[in-house]
């Protein structure tokens, strides 16, 4: 489940990047694996939707805001769920800054 704590407040700024995303105008089922989803339809999904983050003008704030909301689930500025996992692991335990950080 997603970290809410980490959530940035209501103001605009904070959210407005999402409107920017390229994901808006792709099947959101592209970004999320259906269940059982397994092998080389897993793989070709993941690499269809790292495609469409490679492209995307804010690639960058979108992973930033999945690892600092350490979000469970999906394809997100570029990365894996395993992938933001192994990031995660990598910083420091007390906080994911340093993963954040990493995000360019």
């Amino acid at each position: 489940m997603t970290d809410v704590s980490r959530l940035p407040g209501a103001f605009v700024y904070h959210w407005d990047w999402q409107l920017r995303g390229l994901c808006r105008e792709a099947d959101n089922a592209l970004f999320f694996h259906p269940s059982g989803e397994r092998g080389a339809a897993h793989h070709a999904r993941e690499e269809a939707a790292k495609a469409v983050c490679a492209e995307c003008p804010v690639r960058i704030e979108c992973r930033r805001h999945a690892l600092q909301t350490r979000e469970p689930y999906g394809v997100w500025g570029g990365l894996t769920e395993d992938e933001r996992q192994r990031l995660l692991a990598r910083s420091s335990p007390r906080s994911s800054r340093g993963a954040a950080s990493a995000v360019a």
